[in-house]
């Protein structure tokens, strides 16, 4: 059966954006289709030889209040919004002698881009276009005899439709969808510079659009897709991926907690997640020793994990992770002798990514609604500490405490980090009591706890913690202190010579 089209014969453009206008223009007036249009862009399509006809022509009203009023007219929204299936509606035309209108083609005042420029409040509010998005709103309503194009991308298509005789019914209504989106993104970044005094927004309206279909969720049951904020690039969607198989859904999640993690390391770093918690974390000289390091953090929970570095990926880096089962490595950048090697292990995803942002909202789930966060930062300052046991640390152990620290923030609580000579050596992550996170920290490290220090990512309620590491040979502990119990757990590290430091702040991580 073939597909209905609806011949174009008269079209309205009306554009901030110029970009492949002339050619679009023209190929509509070859084609025999009328152009109406306004302002500018009348001007625009005048002055490169293109027969218009202006706006006021058609309403018998020129514009007024410096341009703000100039679509706003029976004589163009009737037109457009004409259902010419109903003999009433071609009836009004008739009466009035209104010409239907088959095409709209507009774009918006830049009104993100003067934002974005930091042009003061007078300018932001010229820049709120009305008139385009009622046309846009107004045309994708009537989107089943009219076609809506708001993108520039799409101008060839449309010169092809005109040729084919027109847009078929589903392409209308998809092209109506991308209107909608278009003028519900505008609104929303409206509504976000109205809110731009708020770290957490009264309102917050967020234009979702799907970049990539995923093969399922976290398990294969479960239908799933990437989605990124218009015009917003986040780390990961300016990455390059050089090879690998496509990325998952899970992946993506582990990515992103290994790839903001090594970014609050020092260089040279190198850290491994699994299930969006560190199995292990090194800091050193030079990368390859990082990487070795903090791959036997804890080798077996490394297996198949997501690798992540954050100084270019050299030869010797890439040779010692060759041999490991890893799913994706994410770098700044790899090294063109590392590329080869890396390009044996086919299945192996590589990430050459931008540093990740910092101060956006975090966003979890709820039925129907979201809480809201301001993203946790980790800036770890031991010059800030307070050191409240007997003994406070040497200066090796505040540089293994600061690395302890970084861990934990970055690890599902209850969380508890051992670390020692720049790597982390055992991490109890996700535990439903503190012990039970330091007794898991321990077995991880085995006898590498023997004068590792320790970090909590809250403070510890009862002094079992305290005698959990200290029996396991751990010389200093950095928690955030606050509890009833501070004193009893300061005690008990005195009784032990550990030294104590309070960092002031937790780093919750649920």
């Amino acid at each position: 059966m073939e597909l209905r089209r609806v011949p174009i014969r008269r079209a309205l453009i009306s554009v901030s954006d110029k970009t492949g206008l002339e050619r679009l223009a023209r190929g509509l007036h070859e084609a025999g289709v009328e152009i109406v249009s306004s302002g500018g862009t009348a001007r625009y399509l005048a002055g490169h030889g293109i027969p218009v006809v202006p706006v006021e022509e058609v309403t018998a009203a020129p514009e007024m209040l410096d341009g703000r009023v100039k679509t706003l007219h029976p004589a163009i929204h009737g037109a457009i919004l004409a259902d010419l299936d109903r003999p009433e509606h071609r009836a009004d035309l008739a009466g009035r002698g209104i010409e239907p209108i088959g095409l709209v083609v507009a774009n918006l005042y830049p009104f993100e881009a003067v934002v974005a420029a930091g042009a003061d409040a007078d300018e932001v509010v010229e820049h709120i276009d009305v008139g385009g998005p009622t046309l846009i709103r107004a045309a994708a309503k009537n989107h089943r005899w009219v076609a809506v194009v708001v993108e520039p991308a799409d101008y060839d298509e449309v010169l092809e439709a005109v040729a084919s005789g027109g847009f078929t019914d589903e392409r209308r209504r998809s092209l109506a969808a991308e209107a909608f989106f278009r003028t519900a993104a505008y609104d929303a970044a409206i509504v976000r510079w109205f809110e731009a005094e708020h770290r957490i927004p009264e309102r917050l309206v967020l234009p979702l659009e799907r970049i990539a279909d995923l093969r399922y969720g976290e398990n294969p049951h479960q239908e799933a897709g990437v989605f990124a904020e218009r015009n917003e690039a986040g780390w990961w969607r300016a990455a390059e991926q050089l090879q690998g198989k496509a990325m998952s859904f899970n992946n993506f999640a582990d990515a992103e907690a290994a790839w903001r993690l090594v970014h609050d390391l020092p260089r040279s770093a190198a850290v491994v997640v699994k299930h969006q918690n560190p199995c292990g974390a090194a800091i050193a000289e030079e990368l390859p020793a990082a990487f070795r390091a903090a791959w036997d953090g804890d080798p077996l929970a490394a297996f198949g994990g997501i690798v992540a570095v954050n100084e270019p990926l050299d030869e010797r880096t890439a040779t010692e992770l060759a041999p490991r089962f890893v799913e994706v490595v994410v770098a700044p950048a790899v090294e063109p002798r590392a590329r080869e090697i890396l390009a044996a292990k086919r299945n192996l995803r590589v990430l050459v990514a931008p540093p990740p942002g910092a101060g956006d909202l975090d966003l979890r789930r709820l039925e129907r609604g979201f809480l809201v966060q301001v993203r946790d930062e980790v800036e770890p300052d031991p010059d800030r500490w307070e050191v409240v046991g007997r003994r406070p640390p040497t200066e090796g152990e505040l540089a293994d405490l600061a690395l302890a620290w970084i861990v934990a923030a970055h690890t599902k609580s209850n969380a508890i980090v051992l670390a020692a000579g720049g790597a982390a050596v055992g991490i109890g992550a996700g535990d439903q009591s503190r012990v039970g996170a330091a007794e898991r920290a321990v077995a991880k490290a085995g006898e590498r706890a023997r004068g590792a220090v320790a970090a909590s990512d809250a403070f510890l309620p009862f002094r079992d913690g305290v005698d959990a590491l200290a029996a396991a040979g751990v010389t200093a502990l950095v928690e955030p202190g606050g509890s009833k119990r501070d004193a009893e757990v300061i005690a008990a590290a005195d009784e032990h010579g550990l030294a104590v430091v309070f960092a002031g702040r937790r780093h919750f991580l649920h």
